[in-house]
Order: C-alpha cells, then sequence, then structure tokens
C-alpha cells in the first residue's frame, strides 16, 4: 500500500524517515518524518478550536506520534454495500453486516458474495437513524439469537430502541422480532442515537444512547430518569442487569450518565468497558466507564458550540464528574472502536478507533490505562470509516459510508 506520511514540521531534533514497512529512506525522498528530541511528534497539525483549554494531566490529548514498523496492506473487498454501519463475524467467518435502510447482509469472508436479511422491524432512516448495530448472542451457536438496535418511530417522533430476534436456518430472514428495549423518552429528531452494542463476559448487554443532539434535549444527559445520554447494562430479555449501580433518583439500567454521542463501545483484554464518544467542535473523547460515574456532558467539555461559542463558560473539569481518557481538538468524530487481537503483534491490544470526518483509522497505545502513542491509519482513503472489527482469520476490517469493506492484513 501507499506510505502513510505525516506532514514535516520545523527541524527540532534528529530527522529520520520512515514508511509504514518501517523501512528508511534519504532525507530527499518523500513521506520525510520530523523527530521531536528522537520522538514522534502527534499526527495532528491542525490549529485547536480552543486553545485556551488546557488539559488536566499530561498526555491527555496530541500524545506523541507512531508508525507501525510491520508491512501491512489494505484492500477494499467489497464496494458495494448500503450504508453500512455495524459489522461483526459469525461463527463460520462470514460478516453480518447492518444497513442502515433496515437490512442486514450476510458477507462471504472473500467480501465477493452479499446476500440480504430481512424481516426486521420498520426503522427511521432519516439523518443519522435507521438499522444502527448488531451483536451476536454468546451462545449464537445454539440459539441463533442476534441484538440489534435501531431508531424506532413511534407517534411524537422516534428513539433508540433494541430488539433481538433468531437468524433462520437458511440465513434469509429473522424470526420472531421483539424490542426488548426503548431508551425513551421519544424525541421528533434525526441525531445523536448513540446505539453501539457489547455484551460482557456474564452475557449482559452494553448499550450506549445519545442525547439526540438539540439544546432542548442536551439536558436530560444529565437526567437520572433519563434514557438519552447514558451508558445501559440490560439482560438478554432488557431488564435492568445483576450489579448496576444502586443510586437514588437513578433508572435501574443505568450505568453511567452524561454522554454526548456515544458510537465506539468495546471491551479491553482485562474486561475493562471503554466509550468513543462525539464532542460538538473538538472535545471528542475516549473514556474508561466504570458504573455510577458521571462524565460530564452538558456541562463539562473540551469542545465549542458548533457556532464557537463556550459551553457552560467553558468548564472542563467539574467535582463529581469523570475526566477524558484522551480527547482530540479539532474532532476526529469517532465512530465504532476494538481493541485489536489481530496478526500484527505491535498492533495487539492497541485500540483502534473509526473515524467519520476524520476519514481514518486511529490507533491508540494504552499502557496502565493511559494513552501513550497515536497513529492515524488509512488517511489515504479520504473515506468516513463508521466500524471496524477482529475478523476470525487475523485481520482488521472496517466499514465505511461509502459502502466499502476494508481488509487491512499483515503482509
Amino acid at each position: 500500500m501507499k506510505s502513510l506520511s505525516i506532514k514535516t514540521l520545523p527541524l527540532l531534533g534528529l530527522v529520520l524517515v520512515l514508511s509504514c514497512t518501517g523501512n528508511s529512506k534519504t532525507a530527499n525522498q518523500q513521506n520525510e518524518v520530523v523527530l521531536e528530541n528522537g520522538k514522534l511528534p502527534n499526527p495532528e497539525t491542525a490549529n485547536k478550536n480552543a486553545p485556551e483549554y488546557q488539559p488536566t494531566f499530561a498526555g491527555q490529548t496530541r500524545i506523541e506520534g507512531l508508525k507501525t514498523k510491520t508491512p501491512y496492506q489494505v484492500e477494499v473487498i467489497n464496494s458495494d454495500l448500503k450504508n453500512p454501519w455495524g459489522i461483526i463475524s459469525l461463527p463460520d467467518g462470514r460478516f453480518l453486516i447492518t444497513s442502515k435502510p433496515g437490512y442486514l447482509n450476510i458477507v462471504s469472508q472473500d467480501g465477493k458474495t452479499v446476500s440480504k436479511v430481512e424481516g426486521l422491524p420498520k426503522v427511521d432512516n432519516k439523518g443519522q437513524g435507521g438499522l444502527l448495530d448488531v451483536a451476536l448472542d454468546p451462545d449464537f451457536k445454539n440459539n441463533r439469537m442476534i441484538f440489534w438496535t435501531f431508531s424506532e418511530p413511534v407517534s411524537g417522533g422516534n428513539h433508540t430502541a433494541v430488539a433481538k430476534g433468531k437468524l433462520s436456518a437458511d440465513d434469509k430472514n429473522i424470526e420472531n422480532p421483539v424490542v426488548i428495549f426503548r431508551a425513551t423518552p421519544t424525541y421528533d429528531g434525526d441525531k445523536h442515537y448513540g446505539s453501539r452494542l457489547v455484551f460482557d463476559k456474564d452475557g449482559n448487554l452494553f448499550v450506549s444512547t445519545g442525547e439526540r443532539s438539540d439544546l432542548e434535549t442536551r439536558p436530560y444527559a444529565q437526567k437520572q430518569d433519563s434514557y438519552l445520554g447514558k451508558v445501559l447494562k440490560i439482560t438478554k430479555d432488557g431488564k435492568p442487569a445483576p450489579g448496576n449501580p444502586e443510586i437514588a433518583g437513578w433508572k435501574p439500567e443505568i450505568y453511567s450518565t452524561g454522554h454526548r454521542n456515544p458510537q465506539g463501545l468495546a471491551m479491553d483484554e482485562k474486561g475493562q468497558l471503554w466509550e468513543a464518544e462525539m464532542g460538538p467542535k473538538g472535545g471528542d473523547e475516549i473514556n474508561l466507564i466504570q458504573a455510577g460515574k458521571n462524565y460530564g456532558w452538558g456541562n463539562v467539555t473540551y469542545g465549542l458550540e458548533y457556532s464557537g461559542k463556550k459551553i457552560n463558560n467553558g468548564t472542563t473539569q467539574k467535582e463529581g464528574t469523570e475526566q477524558p481518557v484522551y480527547y482530540w481538538d479539532p474532532s476526529v468524530s469517532m465512530s465504532g472502536i476494538t481493541f485489536y487481537t489481530g496478526n500484527i503483534e505491535e498492533w495487539k491490544n492497541n485500540l483502534m478507533i473509526g473515524c467519520l470526518s476524520g476519514e481514518k483509522i486511529i490507533r491508540l497505545v494504552i499502557k496502565d490505562n493511559k494513552v501513550v502513542g497515536e497513529e492515524w491509519l488509512l488517511e489515504d482513503r479520504n473515506d468516513r470509516i463508521r466500524d471496524v472489527l477482529n475478523g476470525q482469520d487475523g485481520n482488521l476490517y472496517a466499514v465505511s459510508d461509502s459502502g466499502k469493506l476494508y481488509k487491512i492484513s499483515k503482509k
């Protein structure tokens, strides 16, 4: 593949030249990389929207950059998917991919064969809505049950809903679909559904919900009698999961609160839950989610209103709220995330983040729950990456808003 490049900066230290294959070049060749005191600068070169906002601790933003040394390649194995949003692997290695208009696709491992799965409830496909994420029941091999999120149209608007159903033996339909949870209140809007799904080791389901974007609904992220702007934890039947926080005034399904538009959820190798959350103009966050914690939105943020106005008089820290482990300014618009488990050794346990407006995959190296390095991948593709997946073959896969299925593999 084409080498990924970092823009040349003024010489501050030793100049070395690297490519994604790890081969050195002379300083006269392209893809020159400048090291600061022997370290790569962060790949972000754009000015901050809010330069007056300072991180709370060192390494919370714009950590040093990285370059992958292992040779790898990027292939598009399908380019005809319709508005894909979520991707998971079936036990036989095929892919199950949601399509925002309201159906699932089963895609062969080589990407060449696509078959449609129908029979899901009607979705509200306006704006950011539609059929969104999908997850397999941990006991799928025996019960063939799948779970999905969607924007459910009802009188008065829509809401994020969680449903489940059985994949038919011929893989063509969902049998007996039933909605198990609705993130109310219902609102007549078309944004910020959140909607990622992750099962924990006990077979309970984490669900992320957005606060629906508008100033009218933003306060619901801080209202614990509402399901908007939350990470929820429910059983397979949509009931509050055992062990959820028992806090006065909190609905029993709420696991954490104070979220804006969390489109990324993933469990790390330790069983910890991580979340990627879109900020407004800047302030995109990576959070380590803990039970009963408040993550601050719409009182605390490192971002601005889209107009450039400060939010809550520029409050970036507040007692009783959690700081993000990491944030970006300007925004990169993160969506699906995963902790890498594949064949490239130096990527093991790194957090891979699909970015929409950022049009890339961001690789974060995390040690002791702190970010220690950042690399930008697939920048040359100029594509909005909606979700990322560890394939059963040890390769990394990604789907994009343009309808592509990418395969990233070791050479």
